[in-house]
């Protein structure tokens, strides 16, 4: 099987623009579709501003490409499915459409044995007391589709308050799923390759704030035994979808075991550490499996975290001061509640990293806007 030396990129966000400056070095060159005229990865590669339904651009694009892969779960199910008869696309339609339905999702982490909490469908009515006796009152109602970063979820914290959370909701279909009191939340980033080997990362610890990813420590702080069975879960996540590339599977740590709350068919937030702390970094990894080159090596060598910049970005020599600390800017238009950059820093012990991480959150916390 032939090398792919064009890669088409369906998204052109940040994760599109990390793509892009990883394949470089390995003498990709990444074309990236997407309708938005000032898509940051327009900076790393050719882009195609087009709309997601307009057949003859989708067709002139693949035509143009090798193979095919995706920076963003939203792009239209049919756009893919129309694109994947033209070129090889990786990971698959299967990978996009079973996660981009909160029920396929959880239906496919419990057949594929990755534990998840109690859940049911909510379509009509009828289902809301139906969804109560499954999960019962203290739960998380979520729209089947489409939402990120805190969007499109509702808390219950009592059956009486299910149904006016589903009319807030605008009454689309939805997932009731049970409320997990956990204790951490953790993710693992890992790719599988178009041979079927993996490279699983470290498990990740993360920090929300505002449901939007804040920070992500690697490793965890978490024993042993848990991170075995967080990475075993991804691996088996990845074989069980026949994934090639990047993903991430986040999960809640609860009483010491682990419950699975989501798939990122994709390279992933917590993951961007991995582009100082890893040997090889996410994006790298997704792009050699992607044009069917070997995997490189997963290993952290030194501890090392991210931290978000959510609406504004200090000043850069701020950030470079601290030891250890890298930053990256997306180039987006500073807004509230956008992601618009991302720090990494990297220590050689843990106590270290996070004396280095305090300095880094205050800068960010300075910065941020969230609302």
């Amino acid at each position: 099987m032939s090398t792919a030396k064009k890669i088409g990129v369906l998204g052109g966000g940040q994760l599109g623009q990390m793509l892009g400056l990883a394949a470089i070095p390995l003498g990709i060159e990444c074309v990236f579709y997407d309708p938005a005229p000032d898509a940051p990865a327009r900076v790393a590669g050719r882009h195609v501003c087009a709309a997601w339904n307009d057949r003859a651009a989708l067709a002139a694009f693949a035509e143009s490409i090798d193979a095919i892969t995706f920076e963003f779960e939203n792009v239209p199910t049919e756009s893919l499915a129309f694109l994947a008869g033209i070129k090889p696309v990786r990971p698959g339609v299967r990978s996009l459409e079973l996660t981009c339905d909160r029920i396929k999702e959880k239906e496919f982490l419990r057949s594929a044995g990755v534990p998840v909490q109690p859940f049911a469908a909510i379509a009509s009515d009828a289902d809301l007391d139906i969804a109560l006796a499954t999960v019962g009152p203290h739960g998380v109602l979520k729209t089947r589709t489409l939402g990120y970063d805190g969007k499109g979820q509702r808390v219950v914290r009592a059956a009486q308050e299910l149904a006016p959370a589903w009319n807030e909701l605008g009454r689309a279909p939805c997932i009731y799923e049970a409320f997990v009191p956990f204790d951490r939340e953790v993710s693992v980033v890992a790719t599988r390759a178009l041979d079927g080997t993996t490279a699983v990362y470290p498990v990740v610890e993360n920090l929300h704030t505002s449901g939007i990813l804040f920070r992500s420590i690697a490793p965890a702080r978490v024993g042993d035994a848990l991170s075995h069975a967080a990475m075993k879960h991804a691996r088996s996540v990845l074989e069980a979808l026949g994934h090639v590339g990047t993903l991430a599977l986040e999960m809640f740590v609860a009483d010491n075991t682990l419950v699975a709350n989501e798939i990122a068919p994709r390279v992933h937030n917590s993951g961007h550490w991995t582009i100082q702390g890893a040997r090889t970094s996410q994006f790298e990894n997704h792009m050699r499996a992607v044009a069917g080159l070997p995997l490189g090596d997963a290993g952290a060598p030194e501890f090392a975290a991210m931290v978000n910049l959510i609406g504004g970005v200090p000043e850069t020599a701020e950030i470079l001061a601290i030891p250890g600390a890298s930053a990256q800017l997306y180039g987006k238009s500073p807004r509230p509640g956008r992601k618009v950059a991302h720090i990494n820093v990297v220590a050689p012990t843990r106590d270290e990293l996070l004396e280095r991480l305090a300095r880094v959150e205050a800068l960010a916390r300075r910065a941020n806007r969230l609302a």
